[in-house]
């Protein structure tokens, strides 16, 4: 099938030749809408974390490629479903996470178990060729990796393991993040594309000298790495020997020897310090806007204290607050009728390459192929 829009990017280009997509992939309505159903409709998302999920009855609701999904924990097993009543499409539960016996639709209140059968009908007496157990939620296919539950809203795809591949699935082992606890989520919602975010994300720390002054104190910049592989890229560098110079306070929270940045496609980044992790879900909203979950963990060292801690989720505050800036300001570019396209850096932006070879495959997959299959 020829799509011009689709056909404009060639992933065929080694990266000493490539290209970004055309600016259109960043704003028009249309493509967002097909890239919810081809990247996000297709292939496991992180949809919540199995600490959210601690009691029986508790659900986190969310939404994944514009489709409202809710979680629940029941019988001891984190269990996924679309979020709509079979009666009339309202939301079973509200945004956010709770704990319930069961699930009660807010409209006509229709109730569902927590492994989503179907309840109670109120007034439904009369009705003809109805059956309870055709009517339940529908379920999801969710899946858990390293306490992060993931979905997939297709029976199609393979495995969450074959999806994350071997070696990103071995690779955390040695951070040892069971010691980790979750300390608080803070959320942003940005002016710009999810993809620029991303974009920013893995550009091999191209930005970090110039944008976050403060950063690039705490780092070894001229020994930045970048590992890409099947579908995750690992951006890794040595923290600086002189780092407590850092003048924004980036050295005081983010210690150890090294600095790792994992990306998982196509939206999830793991940042690994000693002792400190956070991570990052980028949720398209529209064409020109994104919201962006933050999660902080922290390991059980007496020397992370409250303060500690508080003091941590603030400087990460400062370098988001910069690249918030940044990325408006690129979203206003790709607007502009001076930009349609922009050369990569082979020696730094291999990561942005992978992800957009990426993008482009679930957008136009081979005719015998669906998504990484």
């Amino acid at each position: 099938m020829t799509d011009p829009l689709i056909d404009a990017y060639d992933p065929a280009l080694p990266l000493e030749r490539a290209w970004t997509p055309p600016s259109a992939w960043y704003t028009d309505e249309g493509f967002a809408g097909r890239e919810a159903e081809a990247v996000f409709g297709r292939n496991w998302v992180v949809a919540g974390r199995v600490d959210q999920l601690q009691k029986e009855g508790d659900y986190l609701a969310t939404e994944i490629g514009g489709q409202p999904i809710v979680l629940v924990r029941s019988s001891n097993t984190v269990r996924a479903f679309y979020n709509v009543c079979r009666h009339h499409a309202a939301e079973v539960v509200g945004p956010g996470a709770g704990c319930a016996r069961s699930l009660r639709c807010p409209y006509h209140g229709w109730t569902y178990s927590l492994d989503g059968q179907l309840l109670g009908t109120p007034q439904f007496g009369g009705a003809e060729d109805f059956r309870k157990e055709d009517n339940g939620l529908t379920p999801v296919r969710a899946a858990v990796w390293e306490k992060w539950i993931f979905v997939c809203l297709t029976e199609n795809a393979g495995s969450l393991e074959t999806f994350l591949g071997k070696n990103l699935y071995g690779a955390l082992a040695s951070f040892q993040l069971d010691g980790l606890k979750f300390h608080a989520r803070v959320t942003y919602e940005l002016d710009c594309n999810w993809k620029v975010f991303v974009d920013n994300y893995l550009d091999g720390g191209y930005h970090v000298p110039v944008l976050h002054q403060g950063l690039n104190a705490a780092l070894d910049y001229k020994d930045y790495q970048v590992t890409v592989e099947d579908r995750h890229c690992l951006q890794d560098c040595p923290t600086s020997k002189a780092a407590s110079s850092s003048f924004d306070g980036i050295s005081e929270v983010r210690g150890g020897e090294r600095a790792s940045y994992f990306w998982q496609y196509p939206n999830f980044m793991i940042n690994l310090y000693e002792g400190v992790m956070d991570t990052n879900i980028v949720i398209p909203l529209s064409p020109a806007r994104c919201r962006v979950h933050f999660d902080y963990y922290f390991g059980e060292d007496p020397k992370y204290t409250e303060a500690f801690k508080e003091r941590s989720v603030e400087v990460a505050h400062g370098v988001q607050m910069e690249d918030e800036a940044i990325c408006h300001s690129v979203q206003r570019g790709l607007a502009s009728r001076a930009f349609d396209r922009g050369r990569l850096s082979p020696e730094k932006e291999a990561g942005e390459h992978l992800f957009h070879r990426l993008l482009h495959r679930d957008l136009k997959p081979a005719p015998d192929s669906l998504g990484y299959l």
